[in-house]
């Protein structure tokens, strides 16, 4: 899987791909399609936080974007990592299960780094 290199746009890759596996994994009955509802949800609100932090009114409010980001992708990892372990599209989400860790990992340092100073 190749993402542009910005993190806004890596997010943005990420969410439709997250997106292109919503029904078919919604086609597996009521508890599948709640995980689907819920981790593109989450994976969306990644992208969606870090486009407000672009035009925060302060480094704290970019700061304070930047965590709601932060639990979004820790949400979505969970959901990830809960259908990947149910054997749900491994191929297809394993990929984004690992994407996701990348940006808790990114975001954990971007929120460390904003709230510091």
């Amino acid at each position: 899987m190749v993402y542009a290199t910005s993190l806004r746009d890596r997010v943005f890759g990420f969410t439709q791909h997250v997106l292109a596996c919503h029904d078919s994994i919604s086609r597996r009955g009521a508890p599948y399609a709640h995980m689907a509802n819920q981790l593109f949800r989450a994976a969306s609100a990644i992208g969606a936080m870090l486009e407000e932090g672009d035009v925060a009114n302060s480094r704290r409010d970019m700061g304070a974007k930047h965590a709601v980001a932060l639990r979004e992708a820790k949400e979505t990892r969970y959901w990830l990592r809960l259908l990947v372990q149910a054997n749900v599209e491994v191929e297809r989400l394993a990929p984004l299960e690992r994407e996701a860790n990348e940006f808790v990992a990114m975001l954990t340092t971007s929120v460390r780094k904003l709230r510091d100073h």
